[in-house]
């Protein structure tokens, strides 16, 4: 397969690049900058794409957006993560609906932000959106491809967990104060967390494009866990202690209190049924395994 790759830098993008390549197929990155090779560019900021560059593909794979929490979030980096999103959304969608002979897939980044905080309601596919500020940029977010629908091509939403990998993400940031035997559950440990390892993200992703599925697909393991389970585990993983619980002004005062609130202490209990229903089985169900194999241990 002809597939293109936006975020193909990132932490999920690397990893499905290095799959993709190492089973013969090809991956085109879709980048900014003037980097040479087999690759397209483009410039959401003003509208500006390689068109032609995609007649013929079989698929685009859109991960890219600024990090939510790379920055203390103020109402500028809050209208930048937005526009990450919706722009990069639009300008695809729209270049692919144009195209005599488009690609027969596009899937398109989203989060379980959509969910907002929901205590310890289960989340499927067909559960409403949330109302904080996560939820409105993964329904703006998955609003944008609209275009790529209204043209006929298979377009499928990943809304995606917490992605286990020791390469990036949330594990990776937080796994030194564990091995130090410092880490602990955030504030009650009672709000869920819903995860996925990178394998699993990888193998889900790959998995969609050739499954006849369309709309939102939850990527999350089926056996979400709460966060204080989740440090339970990870702890007995490590062999080392998590007694020392983290008090919820710690976060907020680091991170900033709305930032903290959302990203460590929103409650989501996130069911993967789409991708169950559809055939895809988890290399890691639960979170004694995907840890373990995360950690190699």
């Amino acid at each position: 397969m002809d597939i293109a790759v936006t975020g193909s830098s990132g932490l999920i993008g690397t990893a499905l690049a290095r799959s993709l390549r190492a089973d013969g197929h090809r991956v085109v990155p879709i980048v900014r900058s003037d980097r040479d090779g087999d690759v397209l560019r483009w410039d959401p900021s003003v509208g500006r794409i390689d068109a032609a560059g995609f007649e013929g593909l079989d698929a685009v794979v859109h991960l890219a957006g600024e990090g939510i929490a790379d920055k203390r979030w103020t109402a500028e980096r809050k209208r930048s993560i937005l526009e990450s999103r919706t722009k990069g959304t639009s300008l695809l969608a729209d270049t692919l609906a144009t195209l005599d002979r488009p690609p027969k897939v596009f899937l398109s980044g989203s989060a379980i932000g959509y969910y907002g905080d929901r205590g310890d309601e289960v989340l499927t596919e067909s559960s409403t959106p949330g109302d904080i500020y996560l939820s409105e940029v993964c329904t703006a977010w998955e609003a944008a491809a609209q275009p790529a629908v209204d043209a006929g091509i298979r377009t499928t939403f990943l809304r995606t967990g917490i992605v286990l990998s020791t390469e990036g993400g949330a594990l990776a940031k937080t796994l030194p104060l564990f091995k130090l035997g410092l880490g602990g559950r955030l504030g009650s440990g009672r709000q869920w967390w819903s995860w996925i390892t990178i394998a699993d993200e990888v193998g889900a992703i790959r998995f969609l494009l050739d499954a006849d599925v369309a709309g939102p697909v939850n990527l999350t393991a089926p056996e979400p866990s709460t966060n204080a389970e989740f440090t339970k585990t990870l702890g007995s993983v490590l062999g080392r202690p998590t007694v020392l619980p983290v008090p919820a002004f710690g976060p907020k005062l680091v991170l900033g209190g709305e930032l903290a609130e959302q990203l460590l202490f929103s409650s989501q209990r996130v069911h993967p049924d789409v991708l169950l229903d559809a055939g895809y089985t988890f290399e890691h169900p639960d979170l004694p395994t995907g840890l373990r194999a995360t950690l190699d241990r």
